[in-house]
């Protein structure tokens, strides 16, 4: 559930009965619904020439209600909607113009300041443009209400100049007017001329030159203040906090208040009900106190990642309605106390760190409409606490440790449209009843352990439109009736046991699918056969079906014009692709990579982004591109038998991110010109045969982090300019002829984890001194089969913090040394995964980089914890090497392998043993 959305939602509601308490408190106002009513001739005109000068325009972001359109000269302008008129006099006294997507000139000479009586103006959500420095303002002499949010669309700070000539506002809104700026003199005059405000909203109003100590002359009269784009220090916000004694609404939403004490909220008057303070950079612990404020509804937390705190046992405000701690550093178990929220609507725990099982009370939670317990550390089964939520529409607990079976109180659950649970250790099968919920839009269940077949469902719910079963164990066919989910727009069953055959017949009734995942099912194919005639795919978007048996190109596809991105990846395609086989689509990204083919047309067209060619059969020099093909960033073509040198055109692609040539025969040197690509973060050219220096190109390439030369033959030193690439992480140059010293330079690289140097010419000590900030990151090392000599001294081990640092094993992220783009559990995307070769004795150890961490302090055994591989070969002492042994166990735990090659005395010792401590 998207935390944003939430909240804006609830400013929605608040400012709509922010507005309804300022409109009804006119003693006028009852003449809404009075009849018969007086238009005043002067005043229907005015608001007729206002309609004759504005235009509709379309907005992305709200439906438009054009009400100014319905107004007609035949009829009582007071009848007409958007009219408020007094009914003693026949006076407008309220236009409610907001969200009609209106654009205009608002000029000294307009029409509506002609409605002199006005008090209460509404016209947000349009787009209103204000081309002269003077207005009308002053003649409002009686206005009370002001809404101008989200309808400036140009610089217009000079508006504030008008609004101080308001000396009888009550509200004032001007949020979401993002060329806004208020500047610290214009602030204190609206403070000094405003004494009636009680409502005083600028969200995203650019205050960044108000001095904090001006808040301190707000009125202490205020209600509701809304306020952005401040840095606000520990003492003003006391002093601000503590002068409002009236405030019932706090919004400061994007205030930096880095330098506020948590503790200071205490001083928070007990009339508060609604208090926001997202991404606000709060830091400590949060006071329970303020959970316990009478009349608090609203208390939003989130975005503040190193706030600190935990739910209070007891004594909980009874009259909450929305907490929001998502993305917080709030830990311990759930109380058993939350069950007496019971007014409760809507509670975000989104990526916090609880712990424990879901309290039983939950079930007391009856008025809930959204509950998110995602990314959390919570476990054991979900408790069947679901029965009496009537009213919920949304249910995430996704990244959990939960087990067990889904509980059945969640099929009665009629008005649920959102249910995510994946990412769990859920048993059992799928239940059918989940697909027969009549309001469910959406339903994640992957990445858990879920199987058997689903069972058959007679009357589905055709409203559904995205299923995720993807990373189970799922048996069967797949379910008929989901070929009958017409709205379906997303269907993710990949790595699951699926078995039968697909064939476009069966998807043809899907007319609205945009995303289908099939891969990974090795027991289900796809055929091309159909009985359907007239099957298309108007919006399919993205299409994987990695490892599913396909055989030949699917023909089916030329009618999925709107196809983006296809993986077809690991499957026993053969032959040549044509290109009228993929010319109709609108592909940029398509992976072709394991399978057998010999040819492929498509370098002459289109418009790519990624290409995986890898692992095919593949041969002849590397294709020309197309010059079309100049939005691409990945580009693999690894694993084939191509020959010949890189083309000079492979440097014209200014946003390449991802080379990937390695493991063919391509020869010639290395282009300079290569240098050029400042965008590239990988370049994989290992197992070739490349001869040459490697050029000195690197002084561009400062976003590479992936550097792999090895297995080619290549000469002279390692070019010094890769010191300019500071965030390179893996540098691969073995199995060259390169011949150099220790690139102690690369010291200072401070993210490098992987260093292969083995079998080169490398020569001389590899280390008379060691700053000790050298090679923090460093992981592996490789530098075998060279001709280094003289001492290793034992503290050039403990420099290497990457390998000695104690990192929990359950602790360990994988995002090192992978590369990803745009890819989460329901967005398609794609992976480069990396790996190097480490040889042990004349074994060939493959390391999958994306899976290497930091070294673990072993307490049990090896298969439990980190592993360190250290290489190295040379010239040295005899008994360097034993106190090597002894350092390096002592220091860093556990050495699984150390490959030694030790010349003592004329004669070779060879060292090969596993030295642990087992302790920390």
């Amino acid at each position: 559930m998207g935390s944003l959305i939430w909240f804006s939602q609830i400013l929605c509601l608040s400012f709509m009965l922010l507005q309804f308490r300022v409109q009804s408190s006119s003693p006028s106002q009852s003449s809404l619904d009075s009849s018969p009513h007086l238009c005043r001739p002067e005043e229907r005109s005015a608001l007729l020439d206002f309609k004759s000068t504005t235009n509709l325009v379309d907005n992305w972001f709200y439906t438009p209600r054009p009400i100014i359109q319905t107004w007609n000269e035949s009829k009582d302008c007071c009848s007409w909607e958007g009219i408020a008129c007094d009914k003693r006099n026949g006076h407008v006294i309220g236009l409610d113009l907001s969200s009609n997507c209106l654009e205009a000139n608002l000029t000294t000479n307009s029409s509506l300041f002609r409605l002199e009586k006005l008090q209460s103006l509404n016209v947000s959500h349009n787009w209103f443009h204000y081309p002269n420095i003077s207005f009308g303002f002053d003649r409002w002499k009686s206005l009370t209400y002001l809404n101008l949010s989200n309808s400036v669309c140009m610089d217009g700070s000079f508006l504030f100049d008008e609004i101080f000539l308001l000396p009888k506002l009550v509200s004032l809104d001007l949020s979401d007017n993002y060329l806004l700026f208020i500047d610290n003199i214009q602030f204190q005059m609206l403070v000094h001329n405003l004494t009636e405000l009680r409502f005083l909203i600028l969200d995203s109003v650019n205050m960044s030159l108000v001095v904090p100590s001006s808040l301190l002359n707000l009125t202490s009269s205020l209600e509701h203040l809304s306020l952005s784009d401040l840095h606000l220090d520990n003492i003003n916000f006391q002093t601000l906090v503590h002068n409002l004694t009236e405030l019932r609404f706090l919004i400061l939403d994007y205030v930096n208040m880095s330098l506020v004490v948590p503790s200071s909220l205490l001083n928070l008057t007990s009339s508060l009900e609604h208090l926001s303070l997202q991404y606000c950079n709060l830091q400590g612990n949060f006071p329970n106190q303020v959970f316990q404020l009478p009349s608090l509804q609203l208390l939003n937390l989130s975005y503040n990642f190193d706030l600190g705190g935990n739910l209070p046992e007891s004594n909980q405000s009874g009259t909450l309605e929305y907490l929001n701690l998502a993305n917080t550093n709030f830990s311990g178990e759930l109380p058993h106390s939350i069950g007496n929220l019971k007014f409760l609507k809507e509670l975000n725990l989104y990526h916090c760190q609880f712990y424990g099982s879901i309290p039983r009370s939950l079930a007391n939670l009856t008025e809930i409409t959204q509950l998110d317990f995602s990314f959390n550390h919570l476990r054991r089964q979900i408790p069947d606490v679901f029965g009496k939520m009537h009213k919920l529409t949304d249910l995430s607990l996704d990244a959990n440790n939960f087990g067990g079976e889904i509980p059945a109180s969640i099929f009665n659950l009629t008005y649920l449209t959102f249910l995510s649970l994946s990412s769990n250790k859920l048993l059992g099968c799928v239940p059918s009843s989940l697909f027969s919920l009549p309001s469910l839009s959406y339903l994640g269940l992957g990445n858990n352990r879920l199987t058997r077949p689903i069972d058959h469902v007679e009357m589905p719910n055709l409203i559904l439109q995205e299923v995720y079963l993807s990373n189970n164990k799922i048996s069967g066919s797949i379910p008929s009736f989901f070929f009958d989910l017409v709205h379906l727009t997303t269907l993710h069953l990949s790595s699951n046991n699926l078995t039968g055959t697909i064939t476009p017949d069966m998807l043809s009734k899907l007319v609205d699918l945009k995303d289908l995942d099939l891969s990974n099912n090795s027991l289900l194919s796809l055929s091309n056969n159909g009985t359907a005639v007239n099957y298309s795919f108007p919006n399919l978007l993205f299409l994987k079906l990695s490892s599913c048996n396909i055989h030949k190109f699917p023909s089916f596809l030329r009618k999925a014009e709107k196809l983006e991105v296809l993986d077809i990846s690991k499957n026993k395609i053969s032959g040549q692709i044509h290109k009228w086989e993929i010319e109709g689509m609108s592909l940029n990204t398509l992976n072709l990579s394991y399978n057998f083919l010999t040819g492929i047309d498509l370098f002459g067209f289109g418009n790519f982004e990624v290409v995986d060619l890898g692992s095919n059969l593949l041969e002849g020099s590397l294709p020309i591109l197309s010059t079309t093909w100049d939005s691409m960033q990945q580009l693999l073509i690894s694993g084939n038998n191509l020959t010949g040198e890189i083309p000079s055109s492979y440097c014209n692609f200014t946003y390449l991110e991802v080379l990937v040539l390695a493991n063919n025969r391509l020869g010639g040197k290395i282009p300079e010109c290569l240098g050029n690509l400042s965008a590239l973060n990988i370049l994989d050219l290992r197992m070739n045969k490349f001869h040459g220096r490697i050029p000195n190109f690197f002084g561009k390439s400062i976003g590479l982090k992936t550097l792999h030369l090895n297995g080619n033959r290549l000469e002279g030193i390692l070019p010094r300019s890769l010191v300019n690439c500071s965030i390179l992480e893996i540098l691969d140059v073995g199995n060259n002829n390169l011949n150099d010293t220790f690139p102690h330079w690369l010291g200072v690289l401070s993210s490098l984890k992987v260093l292969i140097l083995r079998s080169n010419r490398f020569h001389g000590a590899i280390s008379n001194f060691m700053p000790a900030f050298y090679f923090p990151q460093l992981r592996i090392i490789d530098v075998a089969q060279n001709d280094f000599m003289g001492l290793l001294p034992s503290n050039y081990f403990k420099i290497l913090k990457g390998m000695r640092d104690v990192v929990p094993a359950d602790n360990v992220k994988s995002e090192y040394i992978d590369y990803y783009t745009g890819c989460l559990d329901n967005v398609c995307g794609y992976i480069y995964e990396d790996s190097v070769k480490v040889v042990m004795k004349g074994l060939l150890n493959v390391i999958d980089v994306i899976a290497a961490s930091p070294l673990t302090c072993l307490k049990d055994h090896p298969g439990k914890g980190e592993k360190l591989t250290l290489s190295l070969s040379g010239t040295f002492s005899f008994s360097v090497w034993m106190e090597l042994l002894a350092a390096t166990t002592d220091t860093l735990g556990c050495i699984l392998l150390l490959d030694t090659q030790v010349t003592s005395c004329g004669a070779t010792v060879k060292v090969m043993q596993t030295a642990c401590s087992w302790r920390c």
